[in-house]
């Protein structure tokens, strides 16, 4: 399915779905999926408690943040893409980080989380139709299609990878 058009998603996702360089979804999977969980993975894990400057989140902390994220944007994939009416609520995600606690846990543990949620999403966006991602629902107030979904999730992942090459390595 190709890239979604503003106005099946909200503008403030636009800046996500134009991190995606490929011009269909499934291309995503197949293309960026490896490269990006492989960069995530072999970030070293010294560097897992390491925060490029005071009050900002540790790696640990953006790990969390992305996992957390991703759960939440597949959910709504899944929803969205079977064709579920209901309304979607929208979620904080600075509350979610202030009780998340991942400084309780080790890097190599949210690592590998992230990894079979990444094989997770991998396999739901794969196995959806064109006609199941062109479905549209309501998240947070605002109209969007499964498929701008699926390019968030990609999308969110290129910005933090970005972030991370830019600030913490």
């Amino acid at each position: 399915m190709p890239k979604p058009l503003l106005g099946e998603y909200p503008a403030y996702f636009e800046g996500y779905i134009n991190q995606v360089e490929v011009t269909d979804i499934q291309d995503a999977v197949k293309l960026l999926s490896h490269p990006l969980t492989y960069f995530f993975l072999n970030l070293p894990d010294e560097k897992g408690d390491y925060a490029y400057a005071e009050g900002k989140w540790t790696l640990k902390d953006l790990f969390q943040h992305i996992i957390d994220t991703e759960r939440i944007m597949q959910y709504r994939l899944l929803r969205v893409s079977r064709n579920d009416s209901t309304p979607l609520p929208g979620f904080d995600e600075n509350l979610y980080a202030q009780n998340a606690k991942p400084n309780t846990r080790s890097f190599v543990d949210l690592k590998e989380e992230l990894k079979a949620l990444r094989k997770s999403t991998d396999l739901l966006v794969s196995s959806l139709s064109e006609n199941q991602l062109s479905n549209s629902g309501i998240a947070s107030d605002k109209k969007i299609t499964a498929n701008a979904i699926a390019f968030i999730l990609f999308g969110h992942l290129l910005h933090h990878k970005k972030i991370i090459e830019e600030r913490y390595l």
